[in-house]
């Protein structure tokens, strides 16, 4: 059995947990992410000792899908102000995106701001699926005033355009505890650009254990194994893996690491056509 089958295979042991249940325990949208790129057989090893221990997580299944498909559109100015803020390490940064769940049909726009002690604060407002690549004028109104409220010109609202899109499939996890808190594990990841080129990672998955604060069991697991929290985000790490000429010090060790020999997407060579479900 490939690794990846073994991630299929321990996900679908674990007990299940409804949306509305998981968001109850666990919205969490203020909170510490911690972000590991994992080796496919290191993700299913982990996995399968999961649903072994005392306090197996849950794992978030919907119309009977665990591995939910996700696509994500990434807007940023022609200068990747969003990017070279992200770059710099900014405090005061944002990043910008629609976010579909293809198997349910439902789209969302997204707005991230990174604040004090390392907090994020994630807003977001249901999106019409349709367009889902681009921004309407009700969108750019409210980014303006968005950006006024962390010190970005309102006009740069104007200038968004979508950069990158991310693609892959993600398992969400429910972890028990005083204060339980999630983790999202992704896989089939990949990167197309404006032009249709981009890349895959096909051996590897990104865990992100979600807490409102301490590191967790999840955690602990991940550092018993070796892995240790990595930086990377998916559009500014993946711009920087398709631009050499953009900064990437923030993103050395992945870069040099996972993202040094991915497996390329060329514009000849599509990238896969995930629809919603005839219901959506």
């Amino acid at each position: 059995m490939s690794p990846r089958d073994r991630a299929t295979d321990a996900l679908a042991a674990l007990p299940s947990i409804g949306l509305d249940a998981l968001t109850a325990d666990a919205a969490l949208l203020t909170r510490v992410d911690r972000k590991y790129v994992v080796p496919m057989d290191a993700a299913a090893s982990l996995l399968h000792a999961l649903h072994r221990s005392a306090d197996a997580p849950s794992a978030l299944e919907i119309a009977g899908e665990r591995e939910l498909a996700y696509r994500s559109v990434y807007f940023d100015t022609p200068d990747l102000l969003s990017f070279r803020l992200a770059a710099h390490g900014r405090r005061r940064r944002f990043k910008l995106r629609t976010r579909t769940y293809l198997d349910t049909g439902a789209a969302y726009l997204e707005m991230k701001t990174r604040g004090a002690r390392g907090l994020t604060r994630k807003e977001r407002d249901e999106y019409d699926i349709g367009a889902a690549e681009r921004l309407t004028s009700a969108a750019r109104d409210d980014v303006a005033e968005a950006f006024g409220a962390i010190g970005v010109a309102p006009a740069r609202a104007d200038d968004l355009d979508a950069r990158l899109q991310t693609r892959y499939r993600r398992a969400t996890l429910l972890l028990p505890g005083a204060i339980p808190s999630r983790a999202t594990v992704d896989l089939d990841l990949e990167w197309v650009d404006a032009d249709g080129a981009g890349f895959t990672l096909p051996r590897f998955a990104i865990v992100e254990t979600k807490s409102p604060g301490q590191a967790g069991a999840l955690d602990r697991a991940l550092w018993r194994a070796g892995h240790r929290p990595q930086r990377v985000s998916k559009y500014a790490t993946g711009m920087a893996a398709l631009r050499p000429d953009l900064p990437r010090n923030r993103w050395t060790r992945v870069l040099s690491g996972p993202f040094a020999s991915p497996a390329s997407l060329s514009p000849s060579r599509p990238a896969r056509k995930d629809t919603p479900c005839a219901a959506a």
